[in-house]
């Protein structure tokens, strides 16, 4: 079986376990094995929510029985006060968060793939959240542009005496971030399974022609200086930069190289 069918068909054991154990109401597939398995690949994780009756939380959160029965697990962590990531045997990774119905009427969530739900349940139009996540990408180049240009100027100087760790965060992180932000602006994005958590992902094919010169962009830790010179030069080709401000950084990046 390949793993792709092995996801899909492990949710689906999930599911008829969760039948069997009782005061389950939902199973939803998210993520790519929600409602966007045409990226569902053999890197993929399994990503779930389970909605259960108002007196059975706990019983799904403490014991991980459900999820034994299907399938043995080698290692479970619990991330948060609603759920677990776990690793069964067989090396398939999943995430999952218990919840009850009415902590989803109001949520923000990613739509879901309704996997399993209990005969007598018909609320299945809470696969689809009322208030949808906010997205990430901004609508004007100003403010994050700017941001990203003073993260520059920051993380130069840090750099310069020896603060290499958060130099590297200043420049090849967050001023790559706020470029991300508003890539779209800047270039035709393909439709490609956009992420409303993080404009990093799924990058590579959503704007290749970024894609292209992102690495001269994040050359690592010893390489901060020439990063910044780079985020520079691409910020001056799409956005008037204040010229004293470009100098500025130009400075510090000749500084910090010697």
């Amino acid at each position: 079986m390949l793993r792709t069918e092995m996801l899909l068909h492990r949710l689906d054991e999930i599911g008829k376990s969760l039948e069997r154990r009782g005061g389950a109401l939902l199973l939803l597939g998210v993520g790519s094995v929600g409602i966007e398995t045409a990226r569902l690949d053999d890197y993929s994780d399994l990503d779930f929510f389970v909605i259960v009756r108002h007196d059975q939380k706990s019983r799904y959160i403490d014991h991980l029985d459900w999820l034994e029965e299907v399938h043995p697990l080698a290692y479970s962590f619990k991330n948060s006060e609603i759920g677990y990531k776990i690793l069964f045997e067989d090396g398939i990774f999943g995430e999952y968060a218990v919840f009850e119905e009415s902590e989803l009427i109001n949520g923000s969530y990613t739509e879901g793939r309704v996997v399993w739900k209990d005969p007598s349940y018909n609320n299945t139009g809470i696969s689809k959240p009322s208030n949808p996540i906010p997205s990430p990408k901004k609508d004007s180049l100003d403010h994050p542009l700017n941001e990203a240009l003073t993260n520059l100027y920051v993380g130069l100087g840090r750099f310069a005496r020896g603060e290499r760790l958060s130099a590297t965060r200043f420049v090849q992180g967050y001023a790559v971030d706020r470029i991300l932000s508003v890539l779209h602006l800047i270039e035709q994005e393909v439709d490609y399974f956009p992420d409303p958590f993080g404009n990093e992902r799924r990058m590579e094919k959503r704007y290749p022609r970024f894609a292209e010169m992102i690495a001269d962009m994040i050359q690592g830790y010893d390489h901060v200086p020439e990063s910044a010179l780079r985020i520079l030069s691409f910020i001056e080709e799409v956005y008037p930069v204040n010229r004293k401000l470009s100098d500025e950084i130009r400075r510090l990046a000749k500084i910090s190289c010697r």
